[in-house]
């Protein structure tokens, strides 16, 4: 019985012998440093983008593009030098200030704002940047409330670079933002509706199919006393194929073209 015992005793010796090192060689291995975890967050940030990406193809439900921006702030923090992380980010938040209010929009465009520069600062050369940081300008002075964010210039200088850059960018939509820049600024800043209209017929030539050109141009034709070209624009937006990939703007085109429609008579 005794020696039974010492064979049972020495089994569980070695069991603990072994436990001990499993334990110790455990308590060896470090954490993984900083620099190893920031690299971590490196390689998901294409992941992080795709996410974004699929998320915005569903953006008709803002819970859906709040979503898409909190991916794209992560992409953007674990990579400050990734361009297409932040240039989207500045495009999403401008999508989001646009459709909500409040502090919520303010928020956003200021965070447009700030990843749109960060774009411009790491591919100066290249259109995303420029555009969606003057779009975040601009719809910053439009809502009037987000004081001290842009001025008029920079609207301007961001969509010349665009032009400069590519000037079919976005179908033509940099010509639509100058255009709606000279529409609604005041004289005193160089406000001119005859501008606006030759900027956004420029457009033309690039956006055929961009409805939010053609409203933005109805509503320049209306300011200058041209109503038949303005019903024209208008009713080639209501009758337009719209292109699938811009389907939630061609459907707010389409709302607001019936609108002007009916002030027209």
């Amino acid at each position: 019985m005794r020696f039974i015992g010492k064979v049972k005793a020495g089994r569980g010796v070695r069991c603990l012998i072994v436990a001990v090192v499993l334990c110790a060689a455990a308590s060896c291995k470090s954490p993984p440093s900083v620099e190893e975890e920031s690299a971590n967050d490196k390689k998901l940030v294409p992941q992080y983008i795709a996410q974004a990406d699929q998320l915005y193809a569903q953006r008709e439900d803002t819970a859906r593009i709040r979503q898409a921006v909190a991916l794209l702030k992560q992409a953007h923090a674990a990579d400050p030098s990734n361009y297409d992380a932040a240039w989207r980010l500045s495009k999403f938040d401008y999508y989001l200030a646009t459709h909500t209010d409040g502090d919520e929009r303010d928020k956003a465009f200021r965070e447009g704002i700030d990843a749109g520069k960060d774009a411009v600062r790491l591919q100066n050369d290249k259109p995303e940047g420029h555009f969606w940081l003057g779009a975040d300008y601009g719809g910053s002075l439009e809502m009037g409330k987000v004081a001290g964010l842009a001025t008029v210039n920079d609207v301007r200088n961001e969509m010349e670079a665009v032009l400069r850059l590519d000037e079919g960018f976005q179908d033509g939509s940099a010509y639509m933002v100058l255009g709606l820049v000279d529409l609604k600024a005041p004289k005193l800043l160089g406000g001119d509706p005859q501008k606006a209209v030759a900027e956004m017929e420029k457009g033309l030539r690039f956006g055929e199919k961009n409805a939010f050109l053609r409203l933005h141009l109805a509503e320049a034709y209306q300011a200058v006393g041209r109503v038949e070209d303005a019903r024209k624009q208008l009713e080639t937006i209501i009758n337009m194929q719209p292109d699938p990939n811009y389907l939630p703007e061609y459907k707010e085109a389409v709302g607001e073209a019936r609108t002007l429609l009916d002030k027209l008579g």
